[in-house]
């Protein structure tokens, strides 16, 4: 707050102050000139007379104890400009404070589930309530109340992975964030007609059919070995390491139309998922990791009963 301001403000506080001060004083005295406290000339029913009393002393004497309140209270707190008051207290002051208290009682609340592994509490009822309560909190807003995902958000229940799917490594991505990064291929590929054959090429990847004669798709091949094969391997079963996706399993973060593929190849993508730790801490963090670990075996075990 500049100091015009913080005059503007202090002035304005003095003179609402004084102006009751003088309220109170000036419409709780009698002056001589006036009419008796019985001199009305208002009367109903004949007996019931209107009278003019001054305030009782003791109401009068409880607005000045107000005043005094409110003059104490703006030397504790802040409240007059840049003044800080006596107490040196903010709002940050008194976040931070109530953050702290909360924090403690959280941490003594989980404290039963620090020395356990996210595979001990994903075969615990009631750790993974807790975990399923704080994933809802914080989670629910990209991959969904039922953890199915949608368009750039992973579907957590179908068993794919594309940052690795043991304790360890959902760990590591609740705690410390993933940072996934395609670069735009369109003019190293030669522009929309090589975008296209190289989606051509990657269906052939999903199908296991042969490249054929087509001279366009056997240049996407060539194309593909030099630009994706780092990130996606010689077969296109991805690099965990990399989160680079599968592209073998019909699998699509992005969607799976042709059309999609050929924008995630020409343009490029880019996925952050922000880490949690600092947010949740060591403990609710570990929770919400075993409540998606266990939708991860949810999610192998469906994909193995429906197997051929």
């Amino acid at each position: 707050m500049s100091s015009n301001w913080s005059i503007y403000v202090i002035a304005l506080v003095v003179l609402n102050l004084v102006g009751c001060l003088w309220l109170i004083w000036w419409t709780g005295k009698r002056r001589a000139d006036d009419p008796k406290p019985d001199d009305t000339s208002h009367y109903w029913d004949g007996d019931i007379t209107e009278y003019n009393q001054p305030m009782p002393r003791w109401w009068i004497n409880l607005f000045y104890l107000t005043i005094a309140f409110a003059v104490g209270y703006l030397i504790y707190y802040p409240g007059l400009g840049a003044f800080q008051g006596t107490s040196k207290s903010t709002s940050q002051r008194e976040h931070a404070s109530e953050t702290a208290r909360v924090q403690r009682a959280r941490e003594a609340y989980y404290k039963i589930y620090d020395q356990q592994s996210v595979e001990q509490l994903s075969s615990n009822s009631v750790a993974l309530e807790q975990g399923r309560a704080v994933f809802l909190g914080t989670c629910a807003a990209c991959h969904g109340s039922s953890a199915k995902g949608s368009k750039g958000f992973p579907d957590l229940s179908d068993g794919i992975w594309h940052w690795g799917g043991s304790a360890d490594e959902i760990l590591a991505s609740v705690q410390q964030g993933r940072i996934a990064a395609m670069p735009p291929w369109e003019a190293a590929v030669g522009g929309p007609e090589g975008v296209q054959a190289l989606v051509a090429y990657v269906r052939t990847l999903g199908s296991g059919a042969p490249v054929g004669v087509d001279a366009s798709i056997t240049a996407a091949q060539t194309q593909y070995q030099t630009l994706c094969i780092a990130c996606h391997g010689p077969e296109g079963k991805g690099n965990v390491a990399l989160g680079a996706p599968d592209l073998t399993d019909n699998y699509w973060l992005y969607g799976d139309s042709d059309a999609a593929i050929a924008e995630s190849i020409a343009k490029g993508r880019n996925g952050a998922m922000p880490a949690h730790l600092e947010l949740l801490g060591e403990t609710r963090s570990k929770l919400a990791a075993a409540y998606v670990y266990s939708l991860r075996n949810a999610g192998n075990t469906a994909a193995a009963g429906t197997a051929p």
